[in-house]
């Protein structure tokens, strides 16, 4: 993934359309890689490569696809990533007051983490509110995720700020459906299903909320983690497109960034990462649902799209591998803190049993 850190590396793969190739595809590449079923030539032997200015169709792309009456003070943070040249240069074409930090590529990301969360975001919530800018806007790694902080210098709740601009896109386009993971807030819901719009869970991943667009002709998809996927424009989540539209979307609303957030529903959810081998986090989710059922009898609703999930009366919890590194991804949601902290301490203790277990299957079958 490309917020991890710079140790990390990997190589992603799109079709035409921008949608990222699927988990199916992408493993019968790496087959065909593990099993070297692949011709090498000598280098005079290589095709032909043409070089396009890629970056300036970019940029030329999301020109068209707005204008902006407002002239926006807006703080961008590339946080050394991919982004860094490119952002800067669309919000000052489209007429913004533009203040760049974090913004010489780097790979070794020195000016914060190139994942942008709760931590990373401190010193650009400070810089936003010293300088009394409207917005200030930083992505991922690569560009594909966007989080952003008020005019206030707050950090805009990401599950909040993906509900009220689906909201927002509902309303333009008169209905229809919008798209997203299994991990996303309930929020979500409240704010579709209340101007009679219509929710497709998918599993957590953005080529899975990709599909999902396809499939059921949805008008918007998107991740709390920041990827936002426009179908209109592309099928892969991007950035700048989706903090560009944001901004378009406050003007056609006349709010500021809190105000457009205010309306949605706050609900307070919690996510712990649990480490442990990739073999053993899909043995334990395999096993985890029934102590989840046992641990909250009252459930109303089991999802095993992605992992588990039971939905609750007052809340959710969700147990799943994850899909990049060797951990089991717990999260709740609770209409309180109080709520979600009760529901997270039996989810984590029905988890734990479950790889109690295991490891002493594991040391039984080793023993003799």
């Amino acid at each position: 993934a490309s917020h991890n850190p710079p140790q990390y590396n990997g190589i992603k793969i799109f079709e035409k359309d921008g949608m990222a190739y699927d988990e199916e595809r992408q493993k019968k590449i790496e087959k065909i890689i593990e099993s070297g079923g692949f011709r090498l030539v000598e280098w005079r032997n290589l095709g032909r490569v043409e070089y396009g200015d890629e970056s300036q169709l970019y940029v030329d792309m999301v020109l068209k696809s707005l204008r902006l009456g407002k002239k926006w003070q807006v703080v961008v943070d590339p946080g050394c990533g991919a982004t860094s040249h490119i952002a800067p240069e669309i919000f000052k074409k489209l007429g913004c007051e533009v203040k760049a930090v974090n913004a010489q590529p780097d790979g070794f990301f020195p000016g914060r983490s190139p994942e942008p969360n709760t931590e990373s975001l401190k010193p650009l919530a400070k810089v936003v509110k010293e300088l009394g800018a409207d917005v200030g806007i930083a992505y991922d790694g690569d560009g594909d995720r966007v989080a952003f902080i008020d005019e206030n210098g707050g950090i805009v709740d990401f599950d909040r700020v993906l509900a009220a601009y689906a909201a927002h896109v509902l309303k333009r386009s008169k209905g229809g459906a919008v798209a997203t993971n299994v991990e996303t807030s309930m929020c979500f819901e409240k704010m579709v299903e209340s101007i009679g719009g219509k929710v497709i869970r998918t599993k957590v991943g953005d080529v899975y909320v990709a599909e999902a667009l396809k499939k059921f002709g949805a008008v918007f998809g998107g991740e709390p983690c920041g990827a936002w996927i426009h179908p209109k424009h592309h099928y892969c989540p991007d950035g700048i497109l989706s903090s560009t539209l944001l901004l378009k979307a406050l003007e056609d609303e006349g709010k500021s960034l809190s105000e457009f957030v205010a309306e949605v529903p706050a609900y307070s959810i919690i996510r712990r990462n649990i480490r442990c081998g990739n073999e053993a986090k899909y043995a334990i989710v395999e096993r985890v649902r029934r102590l989840l059922e046992e641990s909250f009898p009252d459930y109303k609703e089991v999802s095993t799209v992605d992992g588990v999930r039971l939905s609750l009366k007052d809340g959710w919890v969700m147990v799943r591998a994850s899909g990049t590194e060797p951990l089991i991804r717990l999260t709740v949601e609770g209409e309180s803190l109080k709520t979600a902290e009760r529901i997270m301490d039996k989810a984590l203790a029905a988890v734990k049993r479950v790889a109690e277990g295991l490891e002493s299957e594991s040391c039984c079958s080793g023993s003799g």
